[in-house]
C-alpha cells in the first residue's frame, strides 16, 4: 500500500509539472511556428534602430510563446554589408536571419559591395518610421528654423551626424533637406556612424551640430530631456512629441525609413515558409502591437515575394536618388 501511495504521489507530481504544456494548444511550438535555435543578426552596433527592432521582435515572440532562447547578435561593419556577406555565405541556413533596412540598401550601393540583397531570401518588411532631427539639450538651436539659418550660411561648418553610411536613410534625409534649402548636397559635412548608439554619444558630446536618426531610437532621450527634437521627416507629426514636420518648418521634403528581415539564399520552400510564418505570427501578436505604439513605428508588414519586389524597387530608388544628388 505504501509503495502504491508513493507511486500515486509521483504520478500526480509529474502531471502538475507537465500538465500546462500538454494542455496548451495553439502555441508556436505546437502549431509549427517555432524555430528552435533561431538567430537574428544585427549588422551594426548595439543601440541603433536595427538592434532595437531585432531585440524587440525577439522578446515579443518569446513573450507570446512563439519560441524560446532566440539569439540576437551584432556583426557591424561597412554600413551593414559585412553582415549581409555573412548571411549570403550561410547558404541554406534556415535558422539565421538578418534585421536590415534602407541603410543596407544604400551601403551596398556606395560601398560597391560584392553581395546584394538580391542574393538573399526576402522574409518580411516589419516597420516604417520617420527620421528625426535632434540636437543636444544644451545646443544653441532651439528651433529648426534657427538651425537652417546657420546651415545655409556655412554648410561645411555645421557637421551633421547620421547612424548610417552614405546612401542610408540618415544620410539621404539631410541631403534631401539640403537640396530643398538651396544647399549643394556635396557641400554638406556629413559624419557617418555605425548605428544610432555611436551617433547618440556624438550628438550629446557636441561632436556634431545635429543628428538625423529614427524616432524609435531616441524617443527615451527626447522624453527625458537629454535631446531636443527640432523636426520630423515624415508626413505627419509624431504622436506624443512636440515637433513640426519638415513641411511645416518650411522645407518641402517627406522621408521615411523601413526595416525588415532577410535570410540566407538556398533555403528550400519549407524553410522559407517557416520563417515567413514565424514573423507573420509575431506580427499578429498583442505584444508586437504594443511595441509598435511604444516606439512610434508604423506597421508596414509585407511578407515573402511582395517584400522581394519592394526590395528590388528600393535598390533602384537609392541608385536614382544618389545620382540625382550628385553623390
Amino acid at each position: 500500500m505504501r509503495l502504491r501511495s508513493l507511486l500515486s504521489l509521483l504520478v500526480a507530481a509529474l502531471l502538475v509539472l507537465v500538465g500546462p504544456p500538454l494542455l496548451t494548444t495553439g502555441s508556436g511550438a505546437d502549431s509549427g511556428t517555432s524555430i528552435p535555435g533561431l538567430r537574428i543578426m544585427v549588422p551594426n552596433t548595439p543601440g541603433g534602430g536595427y538592434d532595437i527592432t531585432a531585440r524587440t521582435a525577439a522578446k515579443d515572440a518569446e513573450d507570446a510563446g512563439l519560441s524560446h532562447n532566440i539569439e540576437v547578435f551584432n556583426l557591424p561593419g561597412a554600413g551593414g554589408t559585412v553582415g549581409l556577406s555573412r548571411v549570403v555565405n550561410e547558404h541554406g541556413n534556415g535558422k539565421l536571419s538578418m534585421l536590415m533596412g534602407l541603410g543596407v540598401v544604400g551601403a551596398v550601393e556606395t560601398n560597391h559591395a560584392p553581395s546584394t540583397l538580391s542574393d538573399g531570401t526576402p522574409i518580411a518588411r516589419l516597420v516604417e518610421e520617420p527620421n528625426i532631427v535632434v540636437v543636444a539639450k544644451d545646443s544653441k538651436y532651439k528651433t529648426f528654423e534657427q538651425l537652417m539659418r546657420d546651415w545655409k550660411k556655412k554648410p561645411g561648418s555645421i557637421p551633421v551626424g547620421g547612424g548610417s553610411s552614405p546612401g542610408g536613410p540618415d544620410h539621404l534625409a539631410p541631403m534631401l533637406m539640403a537640396r530643398e534649402a538651396g544647399i549643394t548636397p556635396k557641400s554638406v559635412n556629413y559624419v557617418p556612424f555605425d548605428g544610432g548608439g555611436e551617433l547618440l554619444a556624438s550628438v550629446l558630446g557636441g561632436k556634431v551640430a545635429f543628428g538625423v536618426s529614427g524616432v524609435g531610437e531616441y524617443r527615451d532621450q527626447i522624453e527625458s530631456g537629454e535631446l531636443r527634437l527640432l523636426a520630423v521627416t515624415g508626413p505627419e507629426r509624431v504622436k506624443g512629441l512636440d515637433a513640426p514636420t519638415l513641411r511645416e518648418a518650411g522645407l518641402d521634403v517627406e522621408f521615411t525609413n523601413w526595416r525588415g528581415i532577410v535570410a540566407p539564399p538556398g533555403l528550400n520552400e519549407q524553410e522559407r515558409e517557416r520563417l515567413i510564418r514565424f514573423f507573420t505570427t509575431m506580427h499578429d501578436t498583442e505584444q508586437w502591437r504594443r511595441s509598435l505604439k511604444r516606439n512610434g513605428w508604423d506597421d508596414a508588414f509585407l511578407p515573402g515575394k511582395k517584400y522581394g519586389r519592394f526590395l528590388d524597387g528600393q535598390e533602384r530608388r537609392v541608385d536614382s536618388v544618389l545620382k540625382e544628388l550628385g553623390l
